[in-house]
């Protein structure tokens, strides 16, 4: 391969030496650049690849793309001026790994929560339709049979356009992804061809990154502003940002809501820990997913199934066979009868879904006990509305930490304290330790309660100081639980 074959549709500024030049591969880390490799130097939130460029070409690289030339250019080299070079890594990866997201029918899931269960179970679904299928999403990448373990909720652009290469050999037909606002702020989703986009809902997240709220909804609505008229924008609008995301786009707009008249739409006609009864445009399915939350992830399933083409009964039958996702409402029944619940909820929107959906099940004869905490180096001012969230809508709460990474979890744990309003500090205790902390609510839990865990939900990790040591909540919780009724 030709350097000039993957600068297209690259906005170039300024180029000194020869880009009719044979490559090896393309990176952005200057620690992997080998010999005869283009390395491209991002500007990222904790370092500048720039001030990387004289390593990257002391281990072998033949060409540089950068936004600023170096003082000092190598005889040799071939130096490659962008406006943009996020957005200029995002079309040379595609270019390098042949546009492989034209080869398949990609759909983006976007919102703040919900993002994962819609697209692991619109994975769910059209594999038992019998497609062969990849997913890109928090918990995991799947090439059809093939899983690999995620670490971001959109990869960079080559890890993306490196998997979609490999759905591309294995077959692949659909492949579902987690869009986040950092992927699409970050033109990591940029030169990708996208045959949808969903968007489920938005609410107060991610403002240790974006600025204002406005800025973290107007890049959401930029992703949908990019669809091409062939593809289909899918949009929630019981959430009033809902249309906010359909205003600019040039796909074909389809809407979906459990309050309003849309495209599709639902109505819960009954709500247990066993699954819902719903009516989906005049049709009564029983799934076995639960909470209000889980008939909108449902509905925006059902919507995105139809609008790629398949036959609407069959789209009901398929729902009726979903398995919840790992860690979000994943719940387990000791021989106490206590009932525990894992759950990812780790914003206050989130949190407040998932504790409404467990009072609307419960009788109210029985204790709601919450265990809840939140991340450090992340999002600050939902600390207190989280705390104060779960002292409203649970019997007893216990704060504690989630993923501390280099702050205080004593801090953390204190900011959250301040949520807490007057009538509810006797039922609100904290614990540091998080192993405690859930053992302590299964030791405050009598038969027929229910504990919620929540904030984790499918990590199996826990990040102090910059090291993840192996933490599981319902690993941990089965354990506990077990050695109670020892």
């Amino acid at each position: 391969m030709f350097l000039k074959d993957i600068l297209y549709k690259v906005a170039i500024e300024a180029v000194k030496g020869s880009t009719d030049i044979a490559i090896h591969n393309i990176d952005f880390d200057s620690r992997k650049i080998v010999q005869n490799d283009v390395f491209i130097a991002i500007r990222g939130t904790v370092s500048d690849g720039h001030e990387y460029i004289e390593k990257a070409i002391s281990l072998g690289a033949i060409a540089i793309v950068c936004d600023t030339f170096p003082e000092n250019c190598k005889e040799g080299i071939t130096y490659i001026q962008v406006r943009d070079t996020n957005k200029a890594l995002a079309f040379i990866a595609a270019n390098y790994y042949g546009n492989p997201s034209q080869n398949l029918k990609l759909i983006g899931i976007t919102g703040t929560n919900g993002k994962t269960t819609v697209a692991s179970l619109l994975f769910q679904l059209f594999k038992k339709a019998g497609f062969k299928v990849g997913l890109l999403s928090t918990v995991k990448i799947i090439v059809d049979d093939i899983e690999y373990k995620a670490t971001h909720t959109t990869p960079d652009s080559i890890t993306i356009n490196k998997y979609l290469k490999q759905m591309n050999g294995a077959g692949v037909e659909y492949c579902f992804m987690e869009v986040s606002s950092h992927g699409v702020h970050q033109k990591r989703t940029e030169a990708l061809h996208f045959e949808g986009g969903v968007f489920t809902n938005l609410s107060h997240d991610h403002l240790d990154y974006h600025p204002t709220f406005a800025d973290y909804r107007d890049v959401k609505k930029s992703f949908f502003d990019n669809l091409s008229k062939s593809a289909f924008a899918l949009s929630n609008i019981d959430d009033k940002n809902g249309l906010v995301m359909l205003q600019n786009t040039n796909a074909r707009k389809v809407t979906y809501a459990l309050k309003t008249y849309a495209n599709y739409r639902a109505q819960i006609l009954e709500n247990q820990l066993s699954g819902l009864l719903l009516k989906i445009n005049d049709n009564e399915v029983w799934v076995r997913l639960i909470g209000t939350f889980n008939a909108y992830n449902l509905l925006a399933i059902y919507g995105t199934a139809i609008e790629l083409g398949l036959d609407h009964f069959e789209v009901l039958r398929l729902l009726s066979e979903l398995e919840s996702v790992s860690g979000r409402f994943q719940f387990i029944v000791s021989n106490q009868n206590i009932t525990v619940i894992v759950d990812y909820a780790h914003t206050p929107d989130a949190l407040e879904n998932v504790l409404k959906t467990i009072n609307d099940i419960r009788t109210k004869n029985e204790q709601l006990i919450t265990v809840v905490g939140c991340g450090g180096d992340r999002d600050k001012t939902k600390r207190p509305i989280m705390a104060n969230i779960a002292s409203n809508l649970s019997d007893k709460v216990i704060i504690t930490s989630d993923n501390p990474r280099t702050e205080n979890p004593e801090a953390i744990i204190q900011e959250m304290e301040k949520g807490v309003e007057p009538q509810n500090y006797k039922k609100t205790i904290s614990i540091i330790d998080r192993k405690q902390a859930i053992k302590a609510a299964c030791q405050l839990a009598q038969p027929n309660d229910i504990i919620l865990i929540a904030g984790k939900g499918h990590e199996n990790y826990q990040e102090i100081q910059g090291v993840r040591h192996h933490f599981d909540d319902m690993e941990i919780v089965k354990e506990l639980l077990n050695n109670l009724q020892k």
